[in-house]
């Protein structure tokens, strides 16, 4: 299955979102599956989740069924609004430790248990726990006898997966709570979700309840190796919910100009580069790393900045689109595949040559002979 998040149309309310449905989500399945059922990436605020008593998700649900769409996935990250106002660091907020963040999650999970067909598995992606920057003590310590502070965040998390199982032993149905690493953030790098489920110790009957929503420019931005981050997961038995199909900005030569337009007021764009000797540093934001380097000394940036997944390379900086190429062979055929570029309304004006939804149509079609494309050769 591939589609794309529609948290790339500005909307908190309901009626916003479902407008968004109404138009631009129909117009990209008319172009791309008009004749097969539809997966819907929806993302629903927690206020729009709030607006949705029992008659309203009766009718959406219909709606779903008279327009050839379904609901396998929702994105349960930002928990307010999302567009038009800065944003940065409290889109993490509340983080895991917080009960709002709890019940939150719990009126998705409900309203996707209504939603979503069976034999459909499904996903609600999420915060990875929260942003280091906020959390005092700094999370986690990953020390085996001692939880850091993590006990309030695992007590939280296993209310959230009790409250999914219960609903599976009813329906049958399956969704997977997919935590999402992110740079900057308490789980960033694969190498800390499989140090974190050790700690954590997910009791037998919910382990299977809780994985891990995959973001392609995230793991990018890391400078991971696909082959290697996957061998990792499976290892350690780590399910993967979802993969967020999306790509990064790369800079192999430091550029002041193209990095002070690039920061802009709304969003949080962590930066990670790496040095000559393979060493990697961080930042969480492009005026933090451009007050630590003034001149070109041989590094490669990578930057949270999500682009259009089928640019490669534009004027003279590129993206980690190599990354989705390597990735998409590796991965289960029947894994949800979710584009995901949400920075439509402050992309450079290079970046935007198509509308915001011929551009989500030239994105999973992209992606779509990507796909076919490894599944002819293989």
């Amino acid at each position: 299955m591939i589609t794309y998040c529609t948290n790339i149309h500005p909307g908190e309310s309901w009626d916003e979102i479902f407008l968004n449905l109404k138009t631009h989500f129909l117009t990209v399945k008319e172009a791309v599956l008009p004749n097969e059922p539809f997966p819907i990436g929806l993302r629903l605020s927690n206020r729009a989740a709030m607006e949705i008593d029992e008659k309203v998700s009766i009718e959406f649900y219909e709606w779903c069924q008279e327009n050839g769409c379904f609901v396998p996935t929702i994105n349960g990250f930002p928990y307010g609004s999302f567009h038009s106002i800065p944003i940065k660091e409290n889109v993490y907020l509340p983080d895991w430790r917080d009960k709002e963040r709890v019940e939150y999650t719990k009126r998705l999970v409900d309203l996707l248990f209504q939603w979503l067909p069976k034999g459909v598995k499904g996903s609600i992606s999420t915060v990875p726990i929260g942003f280091k920057k906020h959390v005092n003590p700094p999370l986690p310590s990953f020390a085996k006898k001692d939880m850091g502070g993590l006990d309030i965040v695992r007590q939280n998390l296993i209310d959230v997966l009790e409250h999914i199982d219960r609903l599976k032993q009813k329906s049958g149905k399956e969704i997977i709570l997919s935590l999402e690493p992110e740079p900057g953030c308490v789980i960033e790098t694969t190498k800390d979700v499989v140090r974190f489920f050790e700690q954590m110790s997910f009791p037998k009957g919910l382990r299977d309840g809780i994985g891990i929503c995959y973001d392609c420019c995230h793991q990018a931005v890391e400078f991971e190796n696909p082959i290697e981050s996957l061998a990792l997961l499976s290892i350690a038995n780590i399910r993967i919910g979802k993969v967020q199909v999306s790509s990064a900005l790369r800079l192999n030569n430091f550029d002041r100009k193209i990095l002070e337009r690039l920061a802009e007021p709304c969003y949080l764009h962590q930066v990670v580069i790496k040095q000559q000797d393979g060493n990697l540093t961080r930042y969480n934001d492009i005026p933090d790393a451009l007050l630590a380097h003034q001149t070109n000394t041989g590094e490669e940036w990578h930057i949270h900045f999500h682009v259009p997944v089928f640019v490669e390379r534009m004027d003279a900086y590129g993206t980690t689109r190599f990354f989705i190429e390597e990735i998409l062979p590796l991965l289960d055929r029947h894994i949800l595949l979710e584009v995901e570029t949400y920075t439509w309304d402050i992309l450079p004006r290079e970046l935007r040559t198509e509308t915001v939804t011929r551009s989500i149509i030239h994105e999973i079609q992209w992606v779509k002979s990507q796909r076919d494309e490894t599944n002819c050769c293989s």
